[in-house]
């Protein structure tokens, strides 16, 4: 049986994760729970999006999935600080998930007003001369379908493994909400429809040298501390570990035999521990009137 780390041992790893998700040298600081958020208290996106473990592993299988879209790599190649701030760009993306989710309702649809006007501003041209818009409402809703996917099938790997249809369902429909104020459409509103509108994508999903570059930046990219070099490397291949079959194949991500079961057991223990230091800490918390949504709800 795993042994408890101390109160000082779980403080340290509280305060690590934070500042992975937040610039504390820019004034940063977890999101509040609110009571005026666009979602309600217990519902499966406040579920799903708390959890920091399988929001990062998730936020990491997102992004392998989405750069299979050559419009999608495009947009973050050309348009974006992801290759010289890969940190800066996780925690806005990170900080826009858990905004609005959690943070309260004019906040939320500040950000989405924010990220829709930024995407207004975003258009280019692949290798082969294909137009392609980041407000491009099907690009849209590829890049939100590997993002609700990803996400729960981290927490249902890591999280909730007993989560039911109806549940993942409702979960779709939620998420829903934030993918039609951005634009997207189609946006799936069940899991059958998630799955359904993925399998549309495969035609149009390929690997280039570009790809296997943005891809190896992100799975070897250096942690920001030492200390967090064990955890980011699990983090890593469990989100891996989550992704189709094909897409795996299309990767080309060799895995080791008998890998799998090792792969999600540590991370399973690591999110455990990870949700009780959390806890402990929301507990002390919320004993002094403040309660903060755990950091790096994603990265977007």
């Amino acid at each position: 049986m795993m042994r408890r780390p101390s109160q000082m041992v779980r403080g340290l790893l509280v305060r690590q994760i934070q500042d992975v998700f937040n610039d504390r040298a820019r004034g940063e600081a977890p999101v509040v729970r609110s009571n005026d958020a666009l979602f309600d208290r217990g519902s499966e996106i406040w579920r799903v999006h708390g959890d920091v473990t399988t929001m990062m592993i998730g936020g990491v299988t997102a992004l392998l999935l989405q750069m299979l879209h050559p419009a999608a790599l495009a947009g973050v190649w050309d348009h974006s600080s992801f290759r010289s701030d890969m940190l800066g760009r996780l925690r806005r993306t990170a900080r826009f998930i858990a905004v609005t989710t959690f943070g309260e309702r004019t906040q939320a649809e500040a950000a989405i007003a924010r990220v829709r006007d930024v995407h207004a501003r975003i258009s280019g041209a692949l290798d082969d001369g294909t137009a392609y818009r980041a407000s491009d409402p099907r690009l849209l809703a590829w890049v939100h379908v590997c993002e609700a996917m990803a996400f729960l099938e981290a927490w249902r790997a890591f999280g909730e493994p007993g989560m039911t249809r109806t549940a993942q369902d409702r979960y779709f429909a939620q998420h829903a909400r934030i993918a039609r104020a951005l634009g997207a459409a189609p946006v799936p509103e069940s899991r059958a429809e998630a799955e359904a509108l993925i399998e549309s994508f495969r035609p149009d999903l390929r690997v280039t040298g570009r790809t296997r570059a943005v891809a190896r930046m992100i799975l070897d990219h250096p942690p920001p501390t030492l200390a967090m070099l064990p955890t980011q490397k699990l983090v890593m291949q469990a989100a891996v570990e989550i992704m189709p079959r094909w897409a795996r194949r299309l990767h080309g991500f060799a895995r080791p035999p008998f890998s799998g079961p090792l792969v999600r057991g540590s991370a399973f223990a690591l999110a455990q521990t990870v949700r009780w230091a959390f806890r402990s800490d929301g507990a002390r918390a919320a004993g002094s009137g403040r309660a903060h949504v755990q950091p790096g709800s994603s990265m977007r």
